[in-house]
């Protein structure tokens, strides 16, 4: 039985003046900016800053997805891993890196810098807080601006899926039932 959408947010219509202007920049229209296009100058700067950190940073984009479907695992969030498993993908993560994340400090499958990253991302989205010891592990691994990146990363989308939540975005999908894709 497929779930219901709960009032919230109306989704804008694909050929609305914002929604075109995420075409326009090489943007593909999805629910939540269906959703967001209700307020203009917002989806703007939301797609600026979520690209900007998916495209032009330094630290590898298969590390920022792992952060990113990390996130999403412990948000219980199925858009946001939805989203990222396939751009994840793309990027050159594996099947068995994505597998292997819900239990990654006991693969033998990520470096060393991955499993900081990992540690420092498991701890800002599940306490808001990052240890020192996180901090330095992450810092021992990356260059400071790389350190930035992977802080952002992790905060804006340990922020989606409470945007997600708030405005009641629907899925793109349907789930198949009883078994979320991230488990």
């Amino acid at each position: 039985m497929a779930a219901e959408r709960k009032r919230g947010v109306p989704l804008r219509s694909d050929d609305s003046d914002p929604l075109r202007g995420v075409e326009d920049r090489g943007g593909r229209i999805n629910n939540l900016y269906r959703c967001l296009a209700n307020s203009p100058v917002l989806l703007e700067a939301w797609t600026d800053f979520a690209w900007t950190l998916r495209a032009d940073c330094e630290t590898p984009r298969t590390l920022r997805e792992l952060l990113i479907l990390r996130a999403a695992q412990l948000t219980g969030c199925e858009y946001l891993w939805d989203d990222h498993v396939r751009f994840g993908k793309e990027a050159g993560l594996s099947n068995a890196q994505i597998e292997a994340l819900s239990c990654w400090r006991e693969s033998e499958i990520f470096e060393r810098g991955e499993r900081a990253a990992l540690g420092l991302a498991e701890e800002l989205v599940t306490t808001g807080r990052v240890s020192n010891e996180s901090l330095e592990a992450v810092e021992s691994q990356f260059p400071s601006g790389q350190v930035v990146e992977l802080v952002l990363t992790v905060g804006f989308y340990a922020m989606v899926p409470r945007v997600l939540d708030a405005l009641r975005v629907p899925l793109m999908w349907q789930p198949q039932a009883g078994v979320p894709p991230f488990t």
